[in-house]
């Protein structure tokens, strides 16, 4: 059977970056540091991980989503799929922590390693998409593959509380697997997320960042410039 190998995905650092007027000057970490973007599904996550990546010239990890062998699966039948996925990203974040640590460089992660257990899996579990042994056997393998990753030194937190925004940025990017999700299933995950860099930085002791990106676009022009400023500055502190 054909195994995904997660490798890192670098991006190179654009020769004359975007940048508007009056931005203040960017610079790159003088130490590495290994940052991880989280977020609902559609926060944008991705196109920061990258936008990141190529400013301060970051090793990108993608999240494994488009090589995932069981994504198309799990949102057709949540039921039968959720503990086979969740250990497929599970077994693949892990990979990713183990390179991070091996890059010299500094690096970017689009969604961390506590997503799956803190938000995710409690969430299935809660739908009845997770038994409570297979909750438990999550976890155990949780605890037992992460007991020596190295954690992220930061983590920035994408804030979307409207949901339509999220279904708006599904369906702008137009992943086949993801056209069925839900309006009700996103505003529970929201409810997770609300809570969650509370949950980094108390549970885990992560250096977090949130924004709330629901009205900003950081793709061009005074977004892109007020996205790259907040995050040149929490990475400097």
């Amino acid at each position: 059977m054909k195994r995904f190998e997660a490798v890192p995905r670098p991006t190179k650092a654009p020769a004359h970056p975007e940048r508007s007027r009056g931005a203040k000057k960017i610079k790159a970490p003088a130490k590495k540091l290994f940052v991880a973007m989280a977020g609902n599904i559609g926060a944008g996550k991705t196109t920061a991980a990258k936008m990141v990546s190529q400013r301060f010239g970051f090793e990108l990890f993608d999240e494994p989503v488009i090589d995932n062998r069981f994504l198309k699966n799990y949102y057709a039948d949540m039921k039968r799929w959720s503990f086979t996925l969740q250990l497929e990203f599970l077994i693949h974040r892990v990979e990713h922590h183990e390179l991070i640590h091996k890059v010299p460089k500094s690096c970017i992660q689009d969604r961390t390693l506590y997503e799956d257990p803190e938000i995710f899996a409690k969430y299935l579990h809660g739908l009845g998409n997770l038994t409570d042994s297979e909750l438990e056997l999550y976890f155990d393998y949780f605890k037992r593959l992460t007991r020596t990753v190295a954690q992220p030194d930061k983590v920035i937190c994408f804030d979307v509380p409207k949901v339509d925004v999220l279904l708006s940025r599904i369906k702008l990017r137009g992943r086949e697997e993801e056209k069925g999700i839900q309006t009700s299933f996103l505003r529970g995950l929201n409810g997770y997320y609300a809570t969650f860099p509370m949950v980094l930085s108390g549970k885990y002791g992560v250096d977090v960042l949130t924004l709330d990106v629901t009205n900003l676009d950081i793709r061009t022009g005074r977004g892109r410039a007020e996205f790259l400023d907040r995050v040149s500055t929490f990475l400097a502190s």
